[in-house]
């Protein structure tokens, strides 16, 4: 029987933090302690350390299904392979959000022998970023509304704010709340809403933030609202991005975890891809890089979102040159991409796959062709996966000049991504020609065009009115040579769910379009996507428990 990944990762004995840190090349003056197995790294340790850059390397997936991909299981693993290879390697992750902690999902920390730990930690307060982020977002609300309390001297039209209030918790009641009732003293009736915490604009902010001084300029451009004379309203305006800046002084410090093998891992920041831009912290990318010969990162659900957002906002702004992209894939997913039920994954079936596999090949071809970088497909690997299916994709794959190695980090840890750490470590040495989807220069719907047209494989883009209103208003106020983040379904490449494997000949509907100008791109929102989501009928949360002993059980 099967260990849970809880089980498996409370049965390893992890090495003090120190320890991590000086395989890292870490040196002492820059911890701080969280207790015996976390720790932050000052940000000074990028100024000082005057280390050439190491080859950066994202993985990414096929779009998701319920069958998993096992995407940050695979990141981790490929790093403990590299290092069974003999490589210096770091690894960047995202950290987990408590909404698919408690909601769906469960836990992100990996899985079986591919995770990083302290795993508990790691799913629910960690070291206190995400609460960080939550009260900074909601000390700009609580300032915006008391100045419109106060007098509202910069003529704020309390119809036209746009901030909401956030919280880290699935809370569909939260989407839409009217607030300010109960008379004078209580504020200043008016339409109101929450996002996750994840989906705020300063979790995007402290991910692509360089530095303090970065952060609180970012922080003092965030757009909370408009005038009556249609003015943009920023938290500078308001005075309140230096205190905004203090809660977040410690947030923005990278923190180092290890793998269960002890590979250094950072696991810092999270903003969800499918409404925000989905990748760990520009400072943790950039400190793995400055520290290890490789540093391995992912992004957010399929490529179509994650990696799309990685190579065309984060290495646009951060001035990142990725040298090889894993793509990962199931061969249940692809078969369930092929119109396959769930309850009969374990079967062969090569023409499920077949019909599947076009999803993984749009990836793969994107990531070729659109971006110029060299990819490798990892099959993560199930026991009941057959040689005659694991061939179709080697067949299908070699057609577009890319290998497949199979990934059996999940059972194995490191040793069961030794082939995929070689294969990468080659891809690595090859001469890519890294290009973006798009150039700044093109207007706003250029952008949203050339994403649907070039990486989603649609026709076109609808407009409706109230974002073509929009899209005149951002033009207008000089944000079109902005990066555009998509906001759309993961499960699909259209705006459509159910619209699964490699859709073609659709168009993507935007809906509603706004600009985060402290994190520096416009945010298109398309088809019911949500920023807040809610609980599933039965919950993760309605399994988690804690013994007498402290001891958690019930997270995966």
């Amino acid at each position: 029987m099967y260990k849970s990944d809880i089980e498996i990762a409370q049965s390893v004995e992890m090495k003090p933090i120190s320890e991590i840190a000086k395989t890292a090349g870490v040196d002492e003056k820059y911890l701080e302690y969280y207790g015996k197995y976390k720790a932050k790294i000052d940000l000074s340790i990028l100024k000082d350390k005057d280390y050439k850059d190491g080859k950066l390397i994202l993985v990414t997936a096929i779009n998701p299904t319920p069958a998993g991909e096992g995407k940050t299981t695979t990141t981790i693993g490929l790093a403990d392979g590299m290092r069974k290879i003999g490589k210096n390697v770091l690894v960047a992750l995202r950290e987990p959000s408590l909404g698919p902690v408690f909601g769906v999902k469960g836990g992100a920390a990996g899985g079986g022998y591919a995770q990083v730990v302290p795993m508990e930690d790691i799913n629910l307060h960690f070291t206190g970023d995400f609460h960080a982020i939550g009260a900074a977002n909601n000390l700009l609300a609580a300032m915006l509304d008391n100045h419109i309390y106060q007098g509202n001297t910069l003529n704020i039209d309390p119809r036209r704010i746009v901030w909401k209030r956030c919280v880290d918790m699935n809370d569909r009641q939260l989407r839409f709340v009217t607030d300010g009732l109960g008379g004078r003293v209580n504020g200043v009736p008016r339409e109101d809403g929450y996002d996750i915490t994840v989906a705020s604009e300063i979790m995007a902010i402290l991910c692509l933030a360089n530095s303090i001084t970065d952060l609180k300029e970012r922080l003092g451009r965030i757009i909370v609202g408009y005038t009556y004379d249609e003015k943009p309203v920023t938290a500078a305006d308001l005075k309140a991005h230096g205190a905004m800046t203090a809660l977040l002084k410690d947030a923005i410090k990278p923190n180092l975890v290890q793998t269960l093998e002890g590979t250094p891992a950072f696991v810092h920041g999270g903003p969800f891809a499918n409404i925000a831009h989905g990748c760990n912290s520009v400072t943790a990318t950039k400190l793995a890089m400055k520290l290890g010969d490789y540093a391995i990162t992912e992004a957010g659900f399929g490529a179509d979102l994650g990696a799309e957002k990685f190579l065309d906002i984060k290495c646009r702004m951060a001035g990142l040159r990725p040298s090889a992209v894993v793509i990962v894939a199931t061969i249940r997913a692809l078969k369930m991409h092929g119109g396959m039920a769930k309850t009969e994954l374990g079967e062969e079936n090569t023409q499920a796959l077949l019909r599947g596999i076009p999803n993984l090949l749009r990836h793969v071809s994107n990531i070729k062709d659109v971006y110029k970088l060299p990819s490798v497909v990892a099959i993560n690997k199930f026991p009941t996966d057959t040689d005659r299916e694991v061939q179709v994709i080697i067949d299908e794959c070699k057609k577009l000049g890319v290998n497949v190695v199979l990934s059996d980090v999940w059972a194995k840890g490191g040793e069961g991504g030794i082939e995929l750490a070689k294969e990468v470590v080659r891809l690595c040495e090859e001469k890519n020609d890294f290009t973006f989807c798009y150039e700044d220069n093109l207007s706003i719907e250029g952008k949203i065009e050339a994403i649907v047209k070039k990486i989603y494989g649609g026709s076109g883009v609808i407009f409706e009115k109230n974002a073509q209103k929009q899209l005149k208003t951002l033009t207008d106020l000089g944000f079109s040579d902005m990066p555009v983040c998509m906001a759309k379904t993961q499960y699909s490449f259209s705006d459509d769910m159910t619209k699964i494997g490699a859709p073609e000949n659709f168009t993507v509907t935007i809906r509603n379009i706004k600009v985060s100008a402290g994190a520096g791109f416009i945010v298109a929102l398309t088809g019911e996507i949500m920023t807040m989501p809610g609980l599933p009928k039965v919950p993760a949360a309605e399994k988690i428990d804690v013994d007498a002993d402290g001891k958690i059980t019930g997270l995966f």
